[in-house]
């Protein structure tokens, strides 16, 4: 049985007390969850309805687009979960069936790692819609007219696509860096530790 915890002063326990603010953000982050799902279901209603007119281009982008919506649902689930786990206070899932694998050794270092492959995996479903639109790169930018008039027309440029191929890389560099820092931090933790054991 575990001993009682120690009494907190008043300063302290406001300190301490203040994680609940957080608790308002998280609700939030739970409705935009539901904006998400909302989103999903009209695109995928779309795509159904529209398959039989849509070329193959055309459902690839559609399908790329849910996967995007589903991605960035998952990165919200990590940061919600993990985040409440992490910040709040323990969710007290140990031994539930449903409880995720990675939520069993979550901390702030691995949720940072986790958060940034999400981005990474975020970015890449932008890049390959980018790519499959830069094979229209030589036709005039959509406008209202043009998509009206149903006139093939594209949305990407070459500027956009240079940009957005470096940000990803930048993304990319960012997550093997924060990975590197925290085993670096890990390694140099290892050793206090084991000179606090003897």
């Amino acid at each position: 049985m575990s001993p009682n915890p120690p009494r907190l002063g008043p300063m302290p326990y406001l300190i301490f007390s203040s994680r609940w603010l957080q608790l308002p953000l998280y609700l939030g982050l739970i409705a935009a969850q539901g904006v998400y799902v909302f989103l999903f279901l009209k695109e995928l209603l779309h795509l159904i309805q529209d398959a039989g007119t849509l070329s193959e281009q055309g459902i690839m982008l559609i399908v790329l687009g849910l996967i995007d919506v589903v991605m960035i649902s998952n990165l919200l689930v990590m940061v919600i979960v993990g985040g409440y786990e992490t910040f709040v206070s323990r969710l007290g899932l140990q031994g539930h069936p449903d409880q995720p694998e990675w939520l069993s050794h979550v901390n702030a270092s691995v949720l940072k790692v986790k958060l940034a492959m999400a981005i990474i995996g975020i970015s890449s479903i932008h890049l390959l819609k980018t790519f499959i639109e830069a094979g229209q790169l030589g036709l005039p930018l959509c406008t209202a007219a043009l998509e009206t008039a149903g006139a093939l027309c594209t949305k990407a440029t070459a500027t956009g696509v240079m940009w957005q191929t470096i940000i990803h890389c930048v993304f990319i560099l960012s997550a093997i860096g924060i990975a590197y820092t925290d085993r670096l931090m890990g390694q140099t933790a290892r050793p206090h530790r084991a000179d606090g054991a003897h």
